[in-house]
């Protein structure tokens, strides 16, 4: 039986090192990020050494999503993974700046 229960993790926005970032029990995982003009850039994901657990990284992405609708931002996803985050999940469409077709 497959556990559903959603996966609840403290995110800190790490401005110093400009990435979002949780611990799990594997290590760090990050998303590095730039600002520019109201847009979030996410540039680069960040796993410990051999994690390939994309249901954790998807829900480490949902929460930026939502961050960045509370506070108004559109996202530019440069990581391939952060595009094909959107391409699962097109309900974070609308976060994608105009003209950015994913």
């Amino acid at each position: 039986m497959i556990n559903m229960e959603p996966i609840v993790m403290e995110i800190k926005d790490n401005k110093f090192a400009r990435q979002f970032e949780t611990t799990i029990p594997e290590g760090l995982l990050s998303v590095e990020y730039s600002f520019q003009e109201k847009k979030i850039f996410l540039t680069k994901i960040n796993t410990p050494e051999n994690f390939e657990n994309q249901p954790i990284i998807d829900t480490l992405l949902k929460n930026i999503m939502e961050l960045s609708t509370e506070k108004n931002f559109r996202v530019v996803p440069i990581h391939p993974k952060i595009a094909n985050f959107f391409k699962k999940n097109p309900k974070y469409k609308e976060l994608l700046p105009p003209g950015i077709r994913i």
